[in-house]
């Protein structure tokens, strides 16, 4: 649908799950695309599918990594946030366990954020992070992940009011229940999954590729006037 022919995107946790999906949906659009991947064996599983996307092992807890990757990828018109982790079995209540959530899927989104902010003001680019459904409700399960994830909602404001005099719009997407190794423990509980489709108004799971038009019309010049939106992309579900 959408036009990216030669344009520089970088995609955090780039390898698997939405991420791979937006990874290969910018690719066929043209883009030159980058993505990450927490260590060798993430890369390795992606090797089938990058045909041409280049792939980098990248800690987004390690800022002088990341101040590495961003000499090295001195042009840049758009970041995608998709690096992030959830600890399920009542591990997040554990503060130390909070803590690494939160580095992650928060502070690791900041550091990116910052890190390219001369690129992507260079380029007047954009930034999508990946917000949840959860940046709207709370959660008895993953304390840890929902509070990322309403920080991530209101991160994504106020870097929009404060680097849109520099040309940097700041969107972010709200997954809901999207089919991806992080929800696959509730894809196979027969009581859970149930439960989430009778409430979703769509009466199904999402799929990787549900997200990756969203993305890509926030990224491009029609979404030009669009900055510090939250996009539910969820069936449904949050208005149900």
């Amino acid at each position: 649908m959408f036009d990216f022919h030669n344009r520089r995107i970088l995609i955090s946790g780039g390898t698997s799950g939405i991420g791979r999906a937006i990874a290969l949906a910018f690719q066929a659009a043209g883009a030159r695309v980058t993505v990450t991947a927490l260590n060798e064996a993430e890369i390795e599983a992606f090797a089938p599918d990058t045909r041409g996307i280049n792939t980098v092992q990248l800690d987004v807890r390690d800022a002088e990594a990341i101040t590495q990757l961003a000499a090295k990828l001195t042009e840049l018109d758009i970041l995608v946030n998709c690096a992030g982790m959830i600890l399920r079995g009542g591990a997040e209540f554990d503060p130390i366990k909070f803590q690494q959530v939160i580095d992650v899927n928060l502070h690791g989104t900041l550091r990116l954020c910052t890190a390219f902010r001369p690129q992507l003001a260079a380029s007047r680019g954009c930034i999508i992070n990946v917000a949840s459904m959860l940046s709207f409700f709370g959660s008895g399960f993953a304390p840890a992940y929902s509070s990322s994830k309403g920080a991530i909602a209101q991160l994504t404001k106020s870097l929009a009011i404060a680097w849109a005099a520099e040309g940097i719009r700041v969107n972010a997407i709200a997954p809901g229940w999207i089919v991806t190794a992080l929800t696959q423990p509730l894809v196979d509980s027969p009581e859970r999954s149930q439960t989430i489709i009778d409430r979703t108004p769509m009466k199904r799971w999402g799929e990787p590729h549900d997200v990756t038009g969203a993305v890509q019309f926030l990224c491009s010049p029609a979404a030009a006037f669009i900055t510090g939106v939250i996009l539910p992309i969820d069936g449904g579900y949050s208005v149900a």
